[in-house]
């Protein structure tokens, strides 16, 4: 690519993590977007959840919805979510917290990422993290004025993993380091990847390149990639045995 070919895919890439893609989205101000976005998430919620399934505990529901999509990347248990929502003043039923998660699931308003594991005990008994289905609804349902860059590309990467049929989880080393997913593609193997917006600190590269290292030992055969925001980030970063690259490549 040619300099000024790079520079305008990471100026789009950028406004793609803050817009999101629905095309009426694109190009609208702040304002507009995030009622228009929000007006998607109402349809979803009333349309493909609460007419179909017969939920009639809605409030409790907006709630989860409101909380999964603030926290992106964020590892999320049903017994954490009723906690949450018994601490809210919502009475609801641990099973039916159960069973409305799993309706947004199913709905694809949000994307979960279980444990990497073969076995069913240990991906049931840890956390899920739980990413929205596409990027601009992030800053659609966060007020605080995050910056939530990280965040907003680890969903970017995920929706594109799914995109190509792989089967995703995430890596929980015996040191306890995580690893952001592990990627099964049916014909290209598997890769460990860390999703680092800025590793240009010397401190977080390391913590990020540890986390992939530890993982390889229980996953040799895949490869390990990390990615970042831009290739800024990613000057004189050397990582013998890591593929280091934009997220957008």
């Amino acid at each position: 690519w040619r300099p000024a070919e790079r520079s305008l895919i990471e100026k789009r890439f950028r406004e793609f993590m803050v817009e999101g893609g629905f095309p009426e989205a694109q190009g609208l101000p702040a304002a507009l977007r995030i009622e228009l976005l929000q007006g998607y998430v109402d349809t979803v919620l009333f349309r493909d959840v609460v007419e179909r399934y017969g939920v009639s505990q809605v409030a409790a529901l907006r709630w989860m919805v409101r909380q999964c999509l603030r926290n992106p990347a964020g590892s999320f248990s049903v017994h954490r979510l009723h906690q949450d929502l018994k601490a809210q003043g919502h009475g609801v039923a641990k099973d039916s917290v159960h069973a409305m998660l799993g309706y947004l699931l199913d709905a694809f308003l949000l994307g979960g990422v279980t444990l990497a594991t073969d076995s069913e005990r240990k991906r049931n008994s840890n956390p899920r993290k739980l990413y929205p289905a596409d990027p601009g609804l992030i800053k659609a349902f966060d007020a605080s004025g995050r910056a939530n860059v990280g965040h907003a590309l680890e969903t970017v990467v995920l929706n594109e993993l799914d995109r190509r049929g792989a089967e995703v989880g995430y890596v929980k080393t015996s040191d306890g380091l995580e690893v952001d997913f592990l990627a099964r593609h049916r014909a290209a193997g598997e890769e460990l990847i860390q999703v680092c917006a800025d590793p240009s600190s010397a401190e977080t590269l390391e913590r990020e390149l540890r986390a992939l290292r530890e993982a390889a030992k229980e996953h040799p055969r895949a490869v390990r990639r990390l990615l970042a925001l831009d290739r800024d980030a990613l000057a004189g970063v050397g990582a013998p045995g890591v593929e280091a690259q934009p997220a957008y490549e």
